[in-house]
């Protein structure tokens, strides 16, 4: 959990110079890390350099010990985390959201319940009271205990998300302090002129705004291109034009979306990458005929649940950024979806709901930290292209139901620690790209691998037929009621069915190039 030198270079080095935490060169490989998730297979480490050499004035004790002050807060909280574990998955975090809601509502009923009760006519009043009064507590303990667990989860998944904001927050400060010790101020005291020049900025930016406000005023504006004007913000106002179709804001400096942008509602194209946007407005459900997002290459580290209203959009890009999760429901309303790229981000899983997007074509999810893909993963039937690759050691093994996926044609798997894949992948017809490079596969074979994608299939047909045929007498012997001679002649017919699909491709492999007699082989095995 210490903070990544290569996004947090100065708090890294002043939070190893406190005595409590000081990096440590040894642990095992199992332990977690927020900040520095283990990366196999590593590329070769860059020259190390001593950040002093290029940051002199770190050296000064009077610079360190204000940096010391500065992140007080950070090491109080890295701590507690440690204690506490890893963030939970962000699916997990909703679903206890939404049994705490219902533990709420159950008791708010029975209390309501409680409450309403007539009393007795032989209890008195007071005595009736009481006997309330004790049910109401009842009431309350007997659920306290399942509500505590639910809200210590939510707990851990804030926390977690405060410390990482934390740390953005504590590298600002601490490159504050050292722009103040290098023009010679006084590092005790930071940040008093520097809104001036922002304030001037906006006020330049505003002008620039304002200005295509007024030409697009009274006419029928569909197209508005403001890429690279190193805008700062966008003002209210720009929620007025109305019959704006395609908004290109790319290249800029943006750090919110103004909650206006609703208003656009025939916008069908939004372009916002290259910006610094930290979060989206919730307001964007509302863009009813977006078709077209493109957010990548900012600060995101979340997409707000009301993303999963713009029911219209085809194609989403969200790369470059710093999500970790997606919204549980993201699968059950982007329906429409065909084109989705989340390449470069920290994600750790794909929600339940994720199989639901049976409109997808292209999935790009590389460079993220996924362990895994929901069992649903098969029900995207439409999927032709699928990047999977670095996602490192996070990525052992793939669910047995990616051989539904019967339209696939390109699958990049590289770079992750597969070590066998699952038999179904040979019910792939359609793929023609297999890409398993820096994978420690066992099975299919190194040698079977470089063969190329037929290969691959056919050695997996002909592993799956000898599995069947070496588990053929433990069935015999488990079945009841069928002769040993019917059992075979089911077992041959099924057999033979499978094999007269990819008859060509098995004796391609098994053969060497020359065509062999299905009937004979399978002859030969039973």
């Amino acid at each position: 959990m210490d903070p990544n030198p290569t996004k947090f270079p100065i708090l890294s080095y002043v939070m190893s110079k406190l005595p409590s935490m000081g990096r440590r060169t040894t642990g095992t490989a199992d332990e977690f890390d927020i900040e520095q998730p283990q990366n196999h297979p590593q590329p070769p480490p860059e020259p190390h350099f001593d950040i002093t050499e290029r940051m002199p004035h770190l050296t000064d004790p009077k610079v360190v010990s204000a940096m010391r002050s500065a992140v007080a807060d950070v090491s109080q909280t890295r701590s507690m985390l440690k204690t506490l574990g890893e963030r939970p998955f962000h699916e997990l975090v909703d679903t206890a959201r939404v049994k705490l809601a219902e533990i709420e509502a159950d008791m708010s009923k029975r209390l309501e319940e409680i409450v309403l009760s007539p009393r007795p006519p032989e209890m008195e009043r007071q005595d009736w009271r009481l006997d309330m009064a004790i049910k109401e507590d009842e009431c309350r303990k007997g659920v306290e205990k399942e509500r505590e667990e639910y809200k210590a989860l939510i707990a851990l998944d804030e926390l977690h998300e405060a410390y990482e904001k934390m740390l953005k927050d504590a590298e600002q400060r601490l490159e504050m302090i050292y722009e103040t010790a290098v023009a010679g101020g006084d590092v005790e005291s930071i940040g008093e002129s520097s809104g001036e020049k922002s304030s001037e900025l906006k006020e330049e930016v505003n002008e620039e705004v304002i200005r295509i406000l007024q030409e697009a005023s009274g006419k029928s504006v569909e197209r508005v291109d403001l890429s690279g004007r190193q805008l700062s913000m966008l003002p209210e106002a720009f929620g007025k034009i109305h019959s704006l179709i395609v908004l290109n804001l790319s290249n800029n400096q943006l750090k919110v979306v103004p909650d206006s942008i609703a208003s656009l509602e025939h916008l069908e194209e939004l372009h916002l990458s290259s910006n610094i946007l930290e979060s989206l407005p919730d307001s964007i459900g509302l863009l009813c005929n977006l078709k077209i997002l493109d957010v990548s290459g900012n600060k995101l580290v979340a997409l707000p649940d009301s993303i999963c209203h713009c029911r219209s959009l085809v194609e989403f890009d969200a790369g470059f950024n710093k999500l970790s999760y997606l919204p549980t429901n993201i699968g059950y309303e982007l329906v429409n979806l065909r084109r989705l790229s989340l390449s470069f981000n920290k994600l750790r899983s794909l929600p339940t709901s994720f199989g639901e997007m049976k409109s997808l074509r292209l999935l790009d999810v590389h460079f993220n930290e996924l362990h895994g893909l929901p069992l649903s993963f098969g029900n995207l039937t439409n999927l032709e292209i699928v990047n999977l690759s670095n996602n490192f050691s996070d990525l052992t093994k793939l669910p047995d139901t990616i051989g539904d996926l019967i339209n696939l044609k390109e699958l990049d798997l590289s770079n992750n620690q597969i070590h066998e894949l699952p038999d179904t992948i040979s019910r792939l017809d359609n793929l023609t790209v297999l890409k398993l490079d820096e994978n420690p596969l066992v099975i299919p074979p190194k040698e079977v691998v470089v063969e190329g994608v037929e290969a691959v299939k056919a050695y997996m047909i002909k592993r799956r037929l000898d599995i069947l045929l070496a588990e053929e007498p433990e069935i015999m012997l488990e079945e009841v009621g069928q002769t040993p001679t019917g059992l075979l002649t089911r077992s041959t017919s099924w057999l033979s069915g499978t094999v007269s699909n990819v008859l060509g491709t098995v004796a391609g492999y098994l053969g060497g190039g020359g065509k062999s007699d299905p009937d004979h082989y399978l002859n030969q095995q039973l």
